[in-house]
């Protein structure tokens, strides 16, 4: 569970570290990727007889399939290899890697065969790698669908073809893999947008390379370590008032749902009081389901909190503009999210007021607030998700999560994390009010504002992971349900943190 997080490197991070170390490298870079996939394909296809079909490019992620192929062989596999390029016109390195290959007694087709009558034991796509920035057309266009057509395992090397390293966009025919296997760290791109539905698992093969060490990595992704110190049982001779107060303000007519929602995740997280406070005049004053929650107008909310979120069913209406310029102002951490954030994007004084908080500002837009935000549009932000989220935390001087696939978490100085708990079944009302909870709860428990951001969404899907397994979605999963497995997820990070510790 407490395992180092990941270094994410986008590709011109990986292009530098390469860059250093390819000149003295021995063995060199392609020898050992190629060597390593060979190793991950072994015990991914250890019972599964029959030919490997690898289909190799015309650059260097060729070359990396090419040595692949090499290993296989010399391992006693039947492997067949597609290559309809010039042999001359070869980088050098994956000139030398096609070169061995045929010495060692390998030969190529110039065009993917048919499957053999009992398939193929494995697929691999070493067709193009992480610096493939236009559509793939043609025969490789036409390989690659053949490829996913396939009943087999299909790996990736490094990248799937097709796939933006960088952001996770699919540049037209794009490759499906299985199984990925990429090198030296991960990308960011295999993890957010659409890369996890084209990566299918992955495997970081670091080809004996500390990247950190070579070139300094500014994003990771997410793992409870990232927060094990801050895992600490409570004291016994503890009280509710060192565990903060919550405010969460918001629940327009029609929408008191979202802000009790909000509040009932902020609770269950262990907050020492956590107050609602709602705008729909005719809402009730006490939660008859959860009456520990302390319901009031919005307007009524306590002078001393320790955290405050505003959004979750907040409108857009007079009163709502007037309540959130006046929780900027509050010398507290704020959590916006919502309808808040609508807010922000329509009043430019509200963002330049933002900028120039004390206190921590948190913002957990999607896409589509994202967009507006920005004075953008949402297929603009999930063009690049990544600099579309550090857009944000610059502009605003906040810390910010942009939602969906692969949730990206940017920081006002340039560092970001990438989530990647979670599953397509918290694509339902009420989701994000739930992570507005979590998030304001830990803010007034005390947690550093970073800290709290991560935690919290890495909470949050995991949470949703917990219910998959115990068949309670991931298809009509409610947002309230996530809210109890949340509280059992922490509970169960906060034992394990302690273990080895006494």
């Amino acid at each position: 569970m407490f395992t180092p997080a990941q270094p994410i490197y986008p590709v011109s991070g990986i292009r530098e570290i390469e860059r250093k170390l390819i000149p003295s490298a021995r063995p060199p870079l392609m020898e050992r990727a190629g060597r390593a996939a060979a190793e991950d394909a072994v015990r991914l296809i250890m019972d599964r007889p029959g030919p490997i079909l690898i289909a190799c490019g015309p650059g260097n992620n060729g070359g990396d399939g090419l040595v692949m192929a090499r290993q296989l062989r010399q391992a006693g596999r039947e492997v067949i290899v597609a290559f309809a390029d010039d042999p001359g016109e070869l980088p050098p390195e994956a000139a030398k890697a096609y070169t061995d290959f045929i010495h060692a007694g390998g030969g190529t087709v110039s065009d993917l065969p048919a499957a053999p009558a009992n398939g193929w034991a494995l697929v691999v796509d070493a067709l193009f790698g992480i610096g493939l920035r236009r559509p793939i057309e043609g025969r490789y266009a036409t390989w690659i669908t053949t490829m996913n057509a396939q009943r087999a395992p299909r790996m990736a090397l490094d990248v799937p073809s097709g796939l933006d390293a960088d952001t996770g966009k699919p540049l037209g025919t794009c490759f499906r893999a299985t199984h990925t296997t990429t090198f030296i760290a991960l990308k960011p791109g295999l993890l957010t947008l659409d890369g996890p539905d084209h990566c299918g698992e992955i495997s970081v093969q670091r080809i004996d390379i500390d990247a950190p060490a070579w070139v300094p990595a500014k994003g990771q992704c997410i793992r409870p370590s990232m927060f094990r110190d801050r895992l600490v049982p409570r004291p016994r001779n503890a009280h509710k008032g060192i565990y903060g107060d919550v405010g969460i303000l918001g629940g327009d007519r029609g929408m008191a749902g979202a802000a009790l929602l909000a509040a009932r995740a902020a609770l269950w997280l262990g907050a020492g009081r956590v107050y609602g406070g709602l705008l729909d005049k005719d809402a009730p004053t006490v939660d008859s389901r959860y009456p520990e929650m302390m319901l009031r107008p919005a307007d009524a909310l306590p002078e001393s909190l320790s955290a405050l979120a505003v959004g979750p069913g907040l409108g857009t209406s007079a009163m709502a503009l007037e309540l959130l310029t006046a929780a900027i102002e509050r010398e507290i951490p704020l959590v916006l999210d919502a309808d808040a954030l609508n807010l922000v994007a329509q009043k430019t004084a509200l963002g330049s007021a933002l900028a120039v908080r004390k206190a921590p500002t948190l913002m957990t837009p999607h896409p589509a607030e994202a967009g507006r935000l920005l004075s953008s549009t949402t297929a603009q932000v999930q063009h690049d998700r990544l600099a579309a989220a550090l857009d944000l935390a610059r502009r605003y001087h906040a810390l910010v999560v942009l939602k969906g696939c692969g949730s990206l978490i940017a920081t006002p100085d340039g560092r970001w994390f990438v989530n990647t708990t979670g599953h397509p079944g918290m694509a339902t009302a009420g989701m994000g009010d739930v992570l507005t909870g979590l998030v304001t709860s830990l803010l007034a428990q005390g947690w550093p504002p970073e800290y709290a951001l991560i935690a919290a969404v890495h909470l949050h899907g995991a949470a949703a992971d917990r219910l998959a397994r115990e068949g309670i979605g991931p298809i009509g999963l409610t947002a309230g349900e996530v809210v109890d497995a949340a509280r059992g997820v922490f509970n169960g990070w906060m034992v394990e943190a302690q273990r080895g510790t006494h």
